[in-house]
């Protein structure tokens, strides 16, 4: 169907080289000057906002506002990373579900998802389901009825995608609209260094345009990294739809919403979306 193919959950594509390696330069950065970066307004993460960035997100990996109804989401894409699941794509195959089952497991060790470790350890950077299947998907719903399997898939979306990102990005002098621009791209294309990660994608944008804390143009900055965002995604064999950028993101960029300010009207996938 094109570019107007909506997927039913987006996969985060890091890879065991992405979120279970040694951190990229720029977020060991970020991490320094964490003391400094807190100190500013908490523009993502207060948590009006990260309930929109939250609901933005889901509606193009899920088609839905309702983020909260993908935690019990699983199914294999096809797309050589495994089982896909939860609020931000979690994957078998990318490093993140294992450090996810992995610390869950340690607060809670009879869980359902505890019996397949060892196999989550032994499948991690392929597309296997050995000794996954038959039980997996199954284990994962019933786990998702627990409050703290839920709170555990927020614990490991802050900590590995959502806290990084809005680090970094008013480290680069972004505000909210850019920090939910680096948000979205960090679960999108996951934490790699490689051209299509969001290292090498912040890297590539920042080859042609000056962030803001360098001096630049912010918006100007923002439109070149949302290019390189693009051409990364539509480089893919799969998922290669880039409405969340030409149709949501951009749309909020040239209508100079700096600070992603309701109302919201956007669209993904043709279907339009408002947050009042």
């Amino acid at each position: 169907m094109g570019d107007s193919e909506p997927p039913v959950l987006v996969p985060q594509p890091a890879g065991p080289t992405g979120t279970g390696s040694a951190r990229p330069e720029a977020a060991v950065q970020a991490d320094e000057a964490a003391e400094r970066t807190d100190a500013l307004p908490p523009g993502l993460a207060a948590p009006e906002l990260k309930e929109i960035a939250s609901r933005l997100v889901s509606s193009a990996d899920a088609s839905t506002l309702d983020w909260r109804s993908q935690y019990a989401a699983i199914e294999d894409l096809g797309d050589g990373n495994g089982y896909t699941a939860g609020i931000v794509g979690f994957c078998s195959g990318t490093n993140d579900m294992l450090q996810l089952v992995e610390a869950y497991t340690e607060k809670h060790p009879d869980n359902p998802l505890a019996p397949y470790l060892p196999a989550l350890r032994t499948v991690d950077g392929t597309d296997s389901h050995e000794g996954l299947d038959p039980g997996f998907t199954a284990a994962w719903r019933e786990a998702a009825e627990d409050r703290a399997f839920r709170t555990a898939q927020d614990e490991t979306r802050d900590r590995l995608y959502f806290e990084p990102a809005v680090r970094l990005a008013k480290l680069d002098g972004l505000g909210t609209l850019g920090q939910f621009i680096y948000y979205d791209a960090m679960v999108l294309h996951g934490p790699g260094i490689e051209a299509n990660g969001f290292y090498g994608i912040r890297d590539a944008a920042m080859a042609s345009a000056d962030t803001a804390a360098e001096g630049g143009d912010e918006t100007a900055y923002l439109g070149t990294f949302l290019d390189e965002g693009r051409s990364a995604i539509r480089a893919r064999t799969v998922q290669r739809d880039t409405t969340r950028i030409d149709t949501a993101q951009r749309v909020f960029l040239r209508d100079g919403n700096l600070e992603l300010s309701t109302p919201l009207r956007w669209q993904v996938y043709g279907e339009t979306f408002r947050i009042p």
